[in-house]
């Protein structure tokens, strides 16, 4: 049951939430070009609005906010979603040490690649992927 000073049923929360999500991916499709910047790959149906700051750890706002996101290609946001690549303020890519080069190979990732099109505004998200959910 909703507390008294929450008019929303959960229902109604959950709805505007999948509403903002899609604000949200929008957002992401606008502000990187329709196209992963890691991968290049620019079909739609392969791109996820990835939150840099997890959605279970983010305020309402900062679940919103473009700046806590990335448009990935599936595998990119596979790894980046699990911890296993980060992204330095400067957009030079980080990858975990448990990833073996084959396998990199094999995804079409390189060590010290870097993305373009960061803002300042990325940057704290960034400092919290780094410190909490990347596995050096």
């Amino acid at each position: 049951m909703a507390p008294p000073e929450d008019p929303l049923t959960e229902k109604e929360r959950l709805q505007a939430a999948r509403i903002g999500q899609g604000d949200f991916r929008n957002a992401l499709v606008v502000a990187w070009g329709g196209t992963c910047p890691l991968a290049g790959v620019d079909h739609l149906p392969l791109l996820r609005a990835s939150h840099i700051k997890p959605w279970r750890s983010s305020t309402n706002t900062e679940r919103l906010d473009p700046f806590n996101g990335l448009l990935l290609a599936v595998h990119v946001d596979s790894l980046f979603d699990r911890g296993l690549i980060s992204f330095e303020d400067n957009g030079t890519l980080l990858v975990s040490n448990t990833l073996s080069q084959d396998n990199l190979d094999r995804l079409g990732i390189v060590r010290g690649a870097m993305i373009s099109g960061l803002d300042a505004r990325h940057g704290a998200y960034l400092a919290h992927h780094r410190a909490h959910c990347f596995v050096p």
